[in-house]
């Protein structure tokens, strides 16, 4: 098994941390990545200037190791790699990467589903973006919270 998290400082390729992710398979036979992006307008339609995240490093990094570890405890993946940025992301920037790897797929779906859906409502950041030189906090919306507690409800 092999889990890798990282808290990115400044962007990142997702198309070589794909690569390198699938250079490092030991037999598996499937592999799902996901890869969010900075948007350029809020749900408000108004243009987003930047996209800030911010952390205290430790318990960021934490909260984000035990959502992989409890992916590799509830699905049958043997390897993940997850990357988030944190600080001042520009539209069109990478914010997130999630890949996980089974021998089967669905395991690799699911892990990566569940990765994102935990990271979205529970990974500890303070979320701001940044509109016409003025910020607004973000915090999960009600369909983050909705997707992230169908977890809860399975059984896997």
């Amino acid at each position: 098994m092999s889990r890798t998290v990282e808290l990115a400082e400044s962007g990142f390729d997702p198309a070589a941390l794909l690569a390198r992710f699938n250079a490092q398979l030991d037999g598996e036979g499937g592999v799902v990545s996901f890869t969010g992006y900075a948007r350029g307008a809020a749900k408000d339609g108004q243009s987003v200037e930047a996209l800030v995240l911010e952390t205290y490093r430790s318990m960021t990094l934490a909260s984000m190791e035990q959502i992989a570890a409890d992916a590799h405890a509830r699905f049958a993946i043997t390897r993940s790699h997850v990357v988030h940025r944190a600080g001042t992301i520009l539209p069109g920037e990478a914010i997130v990467f999630v890949a996980a790897a089974s021998a089967h797929r669905r395991a690799a779906f699911e892990a990566a589903d569940y990765m994102m859906d935990r990271l979205k409502t529970e990974a500890v950041f303070w979320k701001h973006e940044v509109k016409g030189g003025a910020k607004s906090w973000i915090e999960p919306t009600e369909a983050d919270m909705e997707d992230a507690s169908r977890w809860a409800d399975r059984q896997d």
